[in-house]
């Protein structure tokens, strides 16, 4: 068994089988992105997606805006995403501090990922981050964590992907410990050519409320609302810098 960093490359080559299995959305999630972004910047025409991953969304955001970019931490996703989407740049960043050359009308924040800032400080400097990357009147769309009273201890989720020739198993296994949410994750990929492998990652996440995501939009100069669970079980944050 082989314990990999965070969003390694054996977790990069298999990302999108397990979220294709579960049936995640990409398509009707940006839809509902950009209509968040639209009905409060209705000439938005360049969107960054930050924490872009393989670029689940950007294959469909590049059909709602002039231009899309991306930014990802995790070297072995980029790879994936230039792989997927040759034409759109994602560039290498840490979300919590970056800096690029240019500022676009709006920036997404998907799939619970500000949820490995490790502390309000760490929160409050990525919503600094996006908004000084934002053009006036900006927008930010941004996907929570569960908040904690949201959070069931002890969480375990699994997933079984089959394709003809390979069958991938995932557990996973949380546990809290105060605000901080260790996520213990176990894949066993068997191929038809190359075998069985066993490999885990471990995720570092953490909690925050409802205020203090508010508290960190509005120290970044941001108005903030927030939309409550619907397509995203935990809702979303939209913010408009001042």
């Amino acid at each position: 068994m082989m314990q990999q960093e965070a969003y390694g490359p054996q977790l990069a080559e298999i990302y999108e089988l397990v979220y294709a299995a579960r049936g995640k959305d990409y398509a009707a999630e940006s839809a509902e992105v950009t209509a968040l972004v639209r009905d409060r910047r209705p000439d938005a025409s360049s969107l960054l997606d930050v924490a872009c991953g393989t670029g689940g969304h950007l294959a469909f955001l590049q059909a709602h805006f002039a231009t899309v970019e991306g930014l990802e931490l995790s070297q072995p996703m980029i790879a994936q995403a230039a792989r997927r989407l040759p034409g759109i740049p994602v560039h290498p960043g840490d979300m919590r501090d970056f800096t690029l050359t240019r500022r676009y009308d709006a920036i997404s924040l998907m799939f619970s990922s500000i949820g490995y800032t490790r502390s309000t400080d760490e929160l409050e400097s990525t919503l600094a981050s996006l908004a000084r990357h934002l053009t006036p009147g900006g927008v930010i769309v941004l996907e929570p964590w569960y908040f904690p009273e949201a959070f069931l201890p002890g969480y375990i989720a699994d997933d079984l992907v089959r394709t003809e020739d390979r069958v991938t198993v995932r557990v996973s296994h949380s546990r809290r410990q105060g605000d901080d949410v260790p996520i213990v994750v176990h894949y066993i990929d068997a191929q038809k050519d190359a075998g069985i492998r066993h490999f885990t990652d471990v995720h570092l996440m953490r909690l925050f409320t409802r205020e203090q995501y508010e508290a960190a939009f509005e120290r970044a100069g941001c108005s903030v609302e927030y939309v409550g669970p619907g397509r995203f079980s935990c809702g979303l944050f939209v913010g408009v810098l001042k």
